[in-house]
């Protein structure tokens, strides 16, 4: 029996029972998708991480002061461990290059004239914006004589900028924020999200301005820039903070610090756990999904072994071999968990698509990322299933006595 023949055999044959092959597939199907989905997701993920990431740089470190518990429930650490001293002391070391501390000033609103919006106000320096390598689309960043002076002025982030003052320049124009007037320097091009935060809403004006409208002795967090061997410059800034806050901790146990060091290292670590993790729960979803569809194939295949019986005699009556009989429940079987894939790519892209444009509504800078990879892997799997599970029925068919099978009722 040619090739040709034995495909269009299976195909007549999968056809005339196209219920019962749609019914077998759906483990095909389930398995497949939920490789295709899971992958679009993870690396959709992990491109919206990298990006978070990206955003501190490879040699910055960002300090947050520490809140935790120490034994019956003494505080060990509040949000107020960060001092203005820790910065001074901080900028002396000569492993930093450059160190911008923040502060943040609650304010609900910030308006001009009629106009409202809901910012997150700043108090910083300019070191703040090359840390963070942010730039200007017009107007200015903040200066150093912004600072000394304790000047009222500020710059804005895009949407902010659109929200008070729409098409408008808004140089030059003068925003209220906690009854204070402030003269807007500056608007910042479009970064999206930072630390899963919408950037683009927050406002900056100088830290001594914010000093003086909070009296705060404290800051919320300190960026860095390390100048040379990054591993460095973390345990100097690790140890001086250790020193200077009376923490004892030869063992470097960071439960008994009352500050939290963020670098992008440790970013790119939890990312790793979490790719690993979620490789995991997809190849444990897939097979499963494939073994359960695999076993119904193989349930199937039996069926129509028993169905067909007199079909086979009579082929074999007629000269086909018994590679012929066997290759042509093997095509079948294939056949069906291959058609099986494909129906699982397109449902496994189809909710990608969607939980991408559903998540974009909520973080403009998650996008859809598809792995060729996992595809053509979950198509590999499926053809491998068929192959197994459809072996031994077609070897049942293939071993079947040509008398016996014409007699068959």
């Amino acid at each position: 029996m040619h090739l040709q023949d034995t495909l269009q055999s299976a195909q007549h044959s999968l056809a005339a029972n196209k219920s019962r092959s749609l019914l077998t597939m759906l483990g095909i199907i389930i398995g497949v998708a939920s490789v295709v989905l899971m992958t679009a997701v993870g690396a959709s993920m992990e491109g919206l991480i990298l990006g978070q990431i990206s955003s501190i740089g490879a040699r910055s470190m960002v300090i947050f002061p520490g809140n935790q518990e120490g034994p019956q429930g003494t505080v060990v650490a509040g949000f107020d461990s960060l001092t203005f001293d820790d910065v001074e002391a901080l900028e002396r070391l000569t492993t930093i290059e450059t160190v911008a501390p923040m502060m943040f000033v609650d304010a609900e609103r910030a308006t001009y004239g009629r106009e409202e919006s809901n910012p997150r106000v700043l108090g910083t320096v300019p070191n703040y914006f090359a840390n963070r390598e942010v730039e200007v689309t017009s107007g200015r960043m903040l200066e150093e004589s912004d600072i000394q002076a304790a000047r009222s002025v500020i710059v804005l982030g895009p949407d902010i900028a659109e929200d008070l003052f729409g098409l408008h320049d808004p140089l030059g124009k003068r925003v209220q924020i906690a009854d204070k007037s402030f003269a807007v320097i500056g608007v910042l091009e479009e970064v999206g999200t930072q630390f899963f935060q919408n950037a683009d809403e927050f406002v900056f004006i100088p830290l001594t301005t914010a000093r003086s409208m909070t009296s705060q002795k404290y800051v919320n967090s300190i960026t860095m820039q390390a100048t040379g061997n990054f591993d460095v410059a973390l345990d100097d800034v690790t140890s001086l903070l250790r020193t200077r806050h009376g923490i004892v901790n030869p063992e470097g146990d960071e439960e008994k610090d009352d500050f939290i060091v963020r670098t992008s290292a440790q970013a790119n670590d939890i990312l790793g756990t979490v790719s690993l993790g979620l490789t995991i729960f997809i190849t444990t979803v897939a097979g499963i999904s494939l073994i359960v569809g695999g076993i119904g194939i193989m349930n199937i295949m039996l069926v129509a072994v028993t169905e067909r019986t007199r079909e086979i005699g009579l082929r074999k009556a007629v000269g086909a071999k018994r590679r012929d009989i066997l290759l042509q429940f093997l095509v079948e079987s294939v056949a069906l968990t291959v058609f099986g894939g494909f129906i699982g790519v397109f449902f496994g892209i189809s909710f990608a698509v969607l939980i991408a444009a559903i998540i974009n509504e909520f973080l403009a800078t998650y996008d859809f990322a598809l792995s060729l990879y996992a595809i053509a892997l979950a198509m590999c799997m499926a053809f491998i299933t068929g192959l197994v599970f459809g072996l031994y029925p077609a070897k049942k068919a293939a071993e079947l006595s040509p008398m016996s099978a014409l007699r068959y009722e």
